[in-house]
């Protein structure tokens, strides 16, 4: 079976409640699908959570925008690397602070380095995955593509600002014969986002009081905590 969780902002607490859940066996791998950090308590528990996790279990890391503002901020030049200058806006004040960044005596970015294995853990992340019928991608994918039956095509034709970005497209309906699993956008009411047989949302809005959650796959059975 494969497993999809969604948007975890620094949860830590959550997604071991998650993870202590999921009825993993042989064989099963896991899909997460972006924003890992910011706005949550402790983004680099996180971040360390997910990288035990990874020597226990076939495990896929995409970039989420939150990662992307975050790399850039720290200096790291990519295309999908960008925001860098809103990266505390969008609460990542409180990633630095899970990293002590504003304990050191002089707290200016040009000093401050993360942990090597969190370093290479974040300039690791994919924009998107595709395993048999799915397509996971953090947010969404250019408009255009929508018309495409070509999900590579569609993927690798996307800009990352909107596959890291994007709150409509994800939502809409689209000729790929594939369903595309998403995060990013939580609905209002913090729940799952089903538009069968289109495209399922798994952002539940874990850091605004939501349920962190999973998704099996193929069965789609929901796992929430």
């Amino acid at each position: 079976m494969l497993y999809a969780i969604g948007d975890i902002h620094g949860e830590r607490g959550k997604l071991e409640e998650l993870l202590a859940v999921l009825p993993l066996e042989e064989g099963d791998r896991l899909v997460f699908l972006g924003d890992y950090v910011d706005r949550g308590p402790d983004a680099r528990g996180v971040v360390d959570c997910l990288i035990r996790l990874e020597k226990q279990w076939p495990c896929t890391f995409l970039l989420g925008n939150h990662e992307s503002m975050f790399l850039d901020f720290l200096g790291w030049s990519d295309r999908a690397y960008f925001g860098g200058d809103a990266f505390l806006m969008n609460g990542g004040d409180r990633t630095l602070d899970s990293y002590g960044y504003f304990d050191r005596a002089i707290p200016d970015r040009d000093s401050f380095e993360i942990p090597k294995d969190h370093r290479d853990f974040l300039l690791g992340l994919r924009l998107w995955y595709r395993e048999a019928d799915y397509v996971f991608v953090h947010a969404g994918l250019e408009r255009s593509m929508l018309d495409s039956e070509d999900p590579d095509y569609a993927l690798r034709s996307s800009r990352p600002e909107d596959l890291l970005w994007s709150r409509v497209t994800c939502d809409l309906p689209h000729r790929m014969g594939v369903t595309l699993i998403y995060g990013h956008t939580p609905s209002e009411d913090l729940s799952v986002r089903w538009n069968a047989p289109f495209s399922i949302g798994i952002d539940t809005g874990a850091v605004y009081g939501g349920p962190l959650t999973a998704i099996r796959l193929p069965d789609e059975r929901i796992f929430q905590v």
